[in-house]
């Protein structure tokens, strides 16, 4: 329990934010109106999977430095819990989209870059599972990894960035920060941001060991 204080951190804080971001007050704005609450799941969600792919990177260095199958795995599991974030954090763009947009999709750059982003992680996934040698496929999917994150964060944070968009933070349009993170919605966004964060790691170490199981019993078939 000592080294799972996080994991109680993690719950905790979710539990606040499903509460508290569905019952405190929140600025009435324009064609935003109630919606405005899916910035306690949607914004979150990509720090979170930011903060674990980075994880992911880290490990595929480190694999390139040592090759292990332990770092592999982490590397693999981490990556693809990313993936899982960053499908959950476009579907709830999508539904925001809907209801203060009115449309499920539109000719956002933010959008665009991030669906983009996401097909060169899902190549990553199509890529790793053509190798059927595991040297092989654990050393290119590192060099992969490394160079797809190096390719979506740009995609992700700074090139919409530099152009007009709908979000807020792009192209002149200024960010929630500025004119609608009140003091209430302060108070539920910054747990949220650490709770889905602490939950996306939560996620990768459950995939990692359920990994190492069965690579310890493939290797236990072998011997």
């Amino acid at each position: 329990m000592k080294n799972n204080w996080w994991k109680a951190l993690a719950v905790v804080l979710l539990l606040y934010v499903a509460v508290a971001g569905l019952l405190l007050p929140v600025p009435r704005l324009a064609i935003l109106n109630e919606s405005i609450r899916n910035l306690y799941f949607h914004v979150p969600m990509w720090f979170g999977m930011t903060a674990v792919l980075s994880a992911s990177v880290y490990y595929s260095v480190r694999y390139l430095r040592t090759p292990t199958p332990r770092l592999d795995i982490l590397s693999h599991e981490a990556a693809k819990t990313g993936i899982c974030m960053g499908f959950v954090g476009l579907a709830t763009g999508s539904i925001w989209a809907k209801y203060t947009w009115g449309a499920w999709w539109t000719n956002d750059p933010k959008l665009n870059g991030a669906a983009i982003a996401m097909l060169i992680y899902g190549a990553y996934l199509v890529l790793r599972s053509s190798f059927q040698d595991e040297q092989q496929r654990a050393r290119i999917s590192a060099i992969y990894n490394i160079f797809a994150f190096a390719a979506a964060m740009p995609l992700f944070f700074i090139l919409p960035r530099l152009t007009a968009s709908l979000h807020p933070g792009a192209g002149g349009n200024p960010a929630f920060a500025k004119y609608d993170l009140d003091s209430n919605m302060r108070l539920v966004f910054y747990p949220a941001v650490i709770g889905w964060t602490l939950l996306g790691f939560w996620l990768a170490q459950l995939a990692s060991r359920v990994a190492f199981l069965k690579q310890k019993v493939y290797d236990k078939q072998l011997a």
